[in-house]
């Protein structure tokens, strides 16, 4: 089922847009292409996912990328191979359709004091766990959800602390403290900016209130913004699909029929489309 989100500052309504061999897909990848886990490592993704990334690649030309935020390295762990332009970090590392990887900036060094609060708090708190990005910190508390207080405030001080060029990035029961001026927005443009996505009309999917930069940058542009499930904040996105299940339906769909057109106008037999988890 599809349906326009609520709170959206857009006047888009009904059936999501249909497929177009000119769009950009930029795709959120945990809560939206995988099912949220209790821990980040017990995520798996299926041989299906893989083949409908490659299968989006292939007919939309390569301008398919996640933009997630977990790290490339995760990604790379996770995804092994199925596709290799993707932003980890919530666009603070990016890897383009060359090949090259980007880094705007660098502030591991500075991140000393507040990991070792945030280690302290885990070890004192079952439940929690923090996931070191290197150039950003993430503390997990869906196991202990009624840390939820407690955890934000203690991020809160180590984020004032570092000043104003560090960020707190509220998730679905995670906080990130992270570099400012760098989100999922901004690495879409950046991905705009360079072949093959120059030139489209981007789509983004995505599924929490760390996706909302993106979405409010792609309506800029012009393009169309796709919340996945129902979240308890106000979305700007313009579309919505129920869950996880139904996104890769969507997506499956999209694969298969813009892949046999393609196919159709070149002779070639059709590509594997991928069937939902």
């Amino acid at each position: 089922m599809t349906q326009p989100a609520h709170g959206t500052d857009t006047a888009a309504r009904g059936a999501l847009p249909a497929p177009a061999a000119d769009w950009a897909l930029f795709l959120d990848f945990d809560g939206t292409l995988v099912d949220i886990a209790e821990h980040p490592d017990a995520v798996q993704v299926t041989p299906e996912l893989q083949a409908l990334l490659g299968n989006l690649a292939q007919a939309l030309s390569g301008a398919v990328a996640i933009v997630s935020g977990r790290s490339l390295a995760g990604l790379d762990q996770l995804l092994d191979g199925a596709l290799s332009t993707m932003a980890g970090i919530h666009g603070l590392e990016r890897r383009d359709g060359a090949g090259r990887i980007w880094r705007p900036v660098d502030r591991t060094e500075s991140f000393a004091e507040a990991r070792a609060a945030m280690q302290a708090f885990v070890g004192r708190h079952p439940g929690t766990l923090l996931e070191d990005k290197g150039n950003a910190l993430t503390l997990h508390f869906r196991g202990a959800p009624e840390l939820a207080d407690e955890a934000e405030a203690l991020l809160r001080r180590q984020c004032e602390a570092l000043g104003e060029e560090f960020h707190l990035q509220p998730g679905k029961q995670i906080l990130e403290l992270k570099p400012a001026g760098h989100h999922k927005g901004t690495v879409i443009e950046a991905f705009l900016a360079e072949p093959p996505f120059a030139g489209r009309v981007p789509v983004f999917l995505g599924d929490d209130v760390t996706d909302e930069d993106a979405f409010a940058t792609v309506n800029h542009l012009g393009g169309h913004s796709i919340r996945v499930g129902h979240g308890a904040h106000a979305t700007v996105a313009q579309y919505q699909l129920d869950s996880v299940g139904a996104a890769l339906d969507w997506l499956g769909r999209m694969a298969q029929g813009m892949g046999s057109a393609s196919d159709m106008a070149s002779g070639a037999a059709p590509a594997a489309s991928a069937h939902r988890r």
